[in-house]
């Protein structure tokens, strides 16, 4: 018995759709795999945006340029537009003080680390994470789904998540903290345009808007290719592509998650006026 046509099509589109161990894909899945998640890639090997987007895939929070919050207060959504207004106070010993609270449910290793991390920005900086008391303005740090944050200083409970197998990795934590601090992504910073190329053909529509450059205050400072801040060349790409090129150098390496870089450091204390770090 010969089968009709759309018969054939239909079953053949049921099968690839069970291809993968017998199972249907989920929305999350073809996300993943045009996202080029689907590889078995070391952690320690990954760059930064690599990691930030395969542990915020799937999150119910939506979150612009991988990362990022949608602030849901004026206040924050003023902080949006214009960070570096958002500023943490400075108490009466000049240092900028971040309250913040952490959660229980991370264990001790972890906790160690994001202190850690905290610890190592304080020491070229004027800035002094410190546990909460009464202050209004602080920040939450807990595992919620992802690497995310809020922009500035809100004024109020802003939460900041550090998934744990993942997201409590030094370099990350200090990224997440610097978003915190008011700074933006690197690549999507005002001049950007002499430093990078946007390979939009290698970037989906949907996703372009995360490459949206910002009216940002560059605080007197040069591109810095090796910023925590920076998201690697493969962020938001399609499968196996680049989404953006360093120029003229295209294998100068972007997307390191180590540790801020001396600029990074350098950026804080001018838009802090750390005076005594300031070099």
């Amino acid at each position: 018995m010969r089968l009709p046509l759309e018969l054939l099509l239909l079953l053949l589109l049921l099968g690839l759709c069970n291809t993968q161990h017998g199972n249907k894909r989920s929305f999350s899945d073809l996300v993943s795999q045009d996202l080029g998640f689907g590889e078995e890639v070391s952690e320690d090997t990954e760059d930064m945006s690599t990691t930030i987007l395969r542990m915020s895939n799937g999150s119910s929070e939506f979150l612009f340029e991988g990362d990022l919050m949608m602030p849901k207060t004026r206040s924050a959504r003023r902080c949006v537009r214009r960070p570096h207004r958002c500023l943490w106070p400075r108490n009466s010993h000049g240092y900028v003080e971040v309250p913040y609270i952490l959660s229980n449910n991370y264990d001790y290793s972890e906790k160690s680390e994001i202190s850690r991390a905290m610890k190592d920005l304080e020491s070229e900086t004027c800035i002094r994470f410190v546990p909460r008391h009464k202050q209004q303005g602080y920040l939450s740090i807990e595992p919620k789904f992802g690497c995310s944050s809020t922009i500035g200083y809100v004024g109020d409970r802003q939460i900041l998540s550090l998934q744990r197998a993942g997201c409590v990795s030094f370099g990350i934590i200090q990224h997440e903290l610097m978003h915190a601090l008011g700074f933006h992504h690197e690549h999507n910073r005002s001049d950007r345009d002499w430093y990078i190329t946007i390979n939009w053909d290698n970037i989906n529509e949907f996703y372009r808007y995360n490459f949206k450059r910002k009216e940002t205050n560059n605080l007197g400072t040069s591109y810095d290719y090796s910023s925590v801040m920076h998201y690697g060349k493969t962020a938001f790409a399609k499968y196996r592509t680049e989404s953006m090129t360093p120029i003229p150098n295209r294998n100068v390496p972007i997307g390191q998650r180590k540790r801020a870089s001396p600029t990074d450091f350098l950026r804080i204390n001018k838009l802090y006026n750390c005076r005594y770090y300031r070099g």
